[in-house]
């Protein structure tokens, strides 16, 4: 039995369909693809897939990956083609490798932001962020499993770039995103409506994933 770790991205109409829709289209997939994987044991036997880290409904992802157990040999550009042809086209397997790290070790997440608003010019959008972005704490409240709580989003901050386009403000963002502390960036949107009273909208892009020691998840 060989362990395996699918990568594709996830874009298009297909952003828009939940982490639950995202299991039941792989599973889909690698059914229909006849990929020799591993099935679950019991009454009701399904192909075996994890998701280390969901992605939040929304979200562009261009380094998603699936963990897979397969039984029988297979090339990966194979199992890349069988895969592909049996997703709809905005989600697609671009490489499996051999996995190297556990999901357990991912501590943080990197996003682009593309942060605009229908009142604001990217002038004024740009330096409310950075007033935002440069303030001593970031307070707000945060939806948790016992309820709401105040959190300072500042200390979930690992590091950051920010951008002016010609309707747009681009912020870079590396985020807390392990199992303690799971920042989403629609957070930031959150206290940037709080801190000025306008409303902003974000295109957001999860682009790769670090275990504490900000090596790349592989």
């Amino acid at each position: 039995m060989k362990n395996a770790r699918v990568w594709f991205k996830k874009d298009n109409e297909c952003r828009y369909i939940s982490h639950l829709d995202l299991n039941r289209c792989m599973l889909r997939a690698l059914h229909k693809s006849k990929a020799p994987i591993w099935h679950t044991e019991g009454f009701n036997p399904h192909p075996f897939a994890t998701f280390p880290l969901p992605l939040s409904l929304g979200f562009r992802g261009i380094n998603e990956c699936m963990d897979i157990k397969l039984i029988e040999d297979i090339s990966d550009e194979e199992l890349i083609n069988n895969l592909n042809a049996c997703l709809p086209q905005g989600i697609r397997v671009f490489a499996v490798t051999e996995p190297i790290m556990k999901a357990g070790k991912i501590a943080y997440a990197r996003f682009n932001m593309k942060i605009s608003s229908d009142n604001l010019n990217s002038d004024k959008v740009y330096t409310a962020l950075k007033e935002l972005l440069e303030s001593e704490e970031i307070m707000l409240e945060k939806k948790s499993k016992s309820g709401y709580k105040t959190v300072d989003l500042k200390k979930s901050i690992k590091n950051y770039s920010l951008s002016k386009k010609f309707d747009f403000a681009e912020l870079e963002i590396t985020l807390s995103a392990g199992s303690t502390d799971n920042a989403n960036p629609n957070l930031i949107i959150k206290a940037l409506e709080n801190a000025t009273g306008e409303e902003f909208y974000a295109d957001i892009t999860r682009e790769d994933l670090y275990n504490s020691d900000m090596e790349l998840f592989r």
